[in-house]
């Protein structure tokens, strides 16, 4: 499935935007959240931000991050002061250009929940939102690729999520064997290993040990025989 990339909200400037805009060149991750929210939108922000830390991909840099208020009543001075603090939690400079803080209104926060699937609902006892938690990993036209589910999201699914939706542009080749071993389990939003192809890829590891200890003493035999 496709986000509807014409929607328009505010930026933590204020200024009116266009979610394509944020979309064309790199992977996106997609943060559903409210900026006020006093307890688990918080903790999904720090479980991202441990996430990304570790990572040799940059935010603004490999990929871009867009996380949008699903509450109408959230406005830009509520979207900066969130930006300003996860923006000095990542402490990275390419981040002030490629982290995105979106508001909006009822309208086009439904279109958007509706197309990731994010259901949450207004607790009047509680004065809150009861919501899911998570982030969407989208391809760089849009299209759904991945979920990671919860508050804490593993630095290595979040690196392959990245690099899978990226359709490989970003990554290295040890990125592709990890993918090779590692497949995305839809029910978990992790990626587990995947033993015969642990399997295959240790069994052809130990056929080029064994090749080239091979060709080594051959070679080693052959120089012995002109010397004698």
């Amino acid at each position: 499935a496709s986000v509807p990339l014409d929607l328009h909200f505010q930026d933590e400037t204020g200024a009116v935007v266009r979610l394509g805009e944020y979309f064309g060149e790199r992977p996106v991750i997609l943060m559903p959240a409210y900026y006020t929210c006093p307890m688990l939108c918080t903790l999904v922000f720090k479980g991202l931000v441990s996430a990304l830390r570790p990572l040799a991909f940059d935010v603004g840099k490999e990929f871009t991050v867009v996380t949008f208020s699903f509450d109408p009543n959230d406005g830009t001075p509520q979207a900066a002061a969130k930006k300003a603090v996860l923006l000095e939690e990542y402490r990275r400079p390419t981040a002030a250009a490629g982290w995105h803080f979106l508001t909006g209104d009822a309208a086009s926060i439904a279109a958007l929940t509706q197309a990731i699937g994010f259901r949450y609902a207004y607790d009047e006892a509680h004065q809150q939102f009861a919501h899911a938690s998570g982030v969407v990993v989208l391809t760089p036209d849009g299209r759904i690729a991945r979920y990671l589910f919860g508050i804490e999201y593993a630095p290595k699914d979040l690196r392959l999520a990245l690099v899978e939706a990226s359709e490989h542009r970003i990554g290295s080749i040890v990125d592709e064997l990890l993918l090779f071993c590692f497949h995305y389990d839809v029910t978990t939003g992790r990626y587990g290993r995947v033993t015969i192809d642990a399997l295959r890829v240790g069994g052809v590891a130990t056929m080029l040990a064994l090749g080239t200890f091979i060709a080594l003493a051959l070679r080693r035999d052959a120089r012995r025989s002109v010397r004698g």
